[in-house]
């Protein structure tokens, strides 16, 4: 246990300050390799230790296995503020022009290990990240929401956030029969958060020293996943995975940014799926994946609420949100066993709309509209006991437009573009 608290420790320092990993919202398309080329479906797979993130309930059946690697991850980021309210300026606009984030590539590594007790039960580790709620923008774009009788509102730097969460799950897993096997996991999590250039916001919030240009504030929680695997028979497989919403402490730095007092718990959500072997070298998988964002009111709280003088619009229960609505995705995945010792992946997703068109002004600030994936992989055996993973991920330009009643009929648009590639490699022991 002390190794695995050192390891978790270890894994959080490396990986923290770089994850930005925005694919169904702030929530990653897959675990590890295999998941990953599959677009992450992998409810039903049981084919390696790191499924875990997505149901213990494999682990029983997995076997002893180890598995470590990393991604390089490129997300594209930026939005457009148009010129058409230059006629009729409303008290505050963004400047019009084209905005890119800065800092496009990311390095995210990924470890899980996997025991067996005896031949029916294992315990394991899995440890991976999340984010995607990271912008870093070269100037100031709410400079024009500043007070000009009040210096404090004028930014001090220039605009950007950053969300990252770590997580690791320590499971159980035990094969109640040849069939059936369930998995329980106590799941741990870091976050980090920082937001820069708000000032100008300041003037709205329950809490005004505690909105912007504090540094990097943490957060600390742990909830539960449940997973159920069943084995109907050589072909078919039927899963589902159950994660409870994570209560993690408020990020107290941020109290008079985010609404409810800086509270950011992790979501809950819930996988459900099947694979099928259309022959023995062919397998289909499918999953269905809901997420509830809309139940953190951080994230789902309006994003459209009008700043008036004396009105507090940051850090209440009420307060200003990101607008993020609850998130359905579809998880296709193919693989082919084209040798003994390799095989071929290949997956498709799609999610739906993260946030309405109404929300697009705050979302600036987390540009996380992806809503299709598409991926390939492959895996290659290198001996008896050791394999070699790669996935790669593409997922095409998303655009948001939308307008709010605080920049009159100033109009804009948000959007992302990604790709991955991912290495790992496992060893059976």
């Amino acid at each position: 246990m002390k190794k695995i608290l050192l390891l978790i420790l270890l894994v959080s320092t490396i990986v923290l300050p770089g994850i930005s990993q925005a694919t169904n919202g702030y929530w990653a398309h897959g675990y590890g390799p295999k998941s990953k080329s599959i677009a992450g479906a992998c409810v039903a797979m049981a084919f390696g230790a790191m499924c875990a993130a997505s149901n213990p309930a494999s682990l029983a059946v997995v076997g002893n296995r180890k598995e470590f690697g990393a991604s390089l991850f490129s997300p594209k980021r930026g939005f457009t503020a148009n010129n058409d309210n230059a006629q009729t300026p409303p008290p505050a606009s963004i400047p019009p022009g084209n905005y890119e984030s800065d800092n496009d590539y990311f390095l995210i590594p990924h470890f899980a290990y996997n025991k067996m007790i005896d031949d029916s039960s294992s315990i394991g580790i899995a440890i991976g990240g999340n984010g995607g709620m990271n912008t870093e923008y070269n100037s100031s774009i709410f400079q024009n929401f500043a007070n000009p009788n009040d210096p404090s509102t004028t930014p001090s730097s220039t605009t950007g956030i950053d969300l990252a969460q770590i997580f690791a799950g320590i499971s159980y897993s035990k094969k109640i029969n040849e069939h059936h096997s369930y998995g329980i996991t106590p799941i741990f999590a870091i976050q980090s958060f920082e937001a820069n250039g708000l000032q100008p916001f300041t003037p709205f919030s329950a809490h005004p020293d505690n909105v912007t240009d504090n540094g990097k504030d943490y957060s600390y929680g742990a909830g539960l996943k449940l997973g159920w695997l069943w084995r109907v028979n050589d072909q078919l497989n039927l899963a589902a995975s159950y994660q409870s919403e994570m209560a993690m402490s408020d990020f107290d730095d941020y109290k008079g940014l985010l609404a409810n007092g800086g509270n950011f718990n992790v979501p809950q959500n819930y996988d459900l799926g099947f694979s099928y072997k259309l022959n023995p070298d062919v397998t289909f998988a499918f999953d269905f994946q809901h997420i509830d964002y809309a139940s953190v009111n951080a994230m789902g709280n309006s994003s459209d609420l009008v700043f008036t003088p004396g009105s507090i619009q940051f850090g209440t229960k009420d307060g200003l949100g990101f607008g993020w609505e609850d998130m359905d995705i579809i998880k296709l995945g193919l693989q082919w066993q084209y040798k003994p010792d390799l095989t071929f992946r290949a997956g498709y997703s799609r999610a739906s709309d993260i946030f309405p068109d109404s929300q697009a002004l705050f979302n600036t600030l987390a540009p996380a509209v992806i809503k299709e994936h598409y991926t390939f992989g492959f895996g290659k055996q290198l001996d008896k006991k050791s394999e070699l993973n790669v996935a790669f991920m593409y997922a095409p330009n998303e655009k948001v437009h939308g307008l709010n009643p605080n920049t009159g009929p100033q109009t804009g648009s948000v959007e992302i573009e990604e790709w991955e590639i991912e290495v790992g490699l496992a060893k059976r022991f």
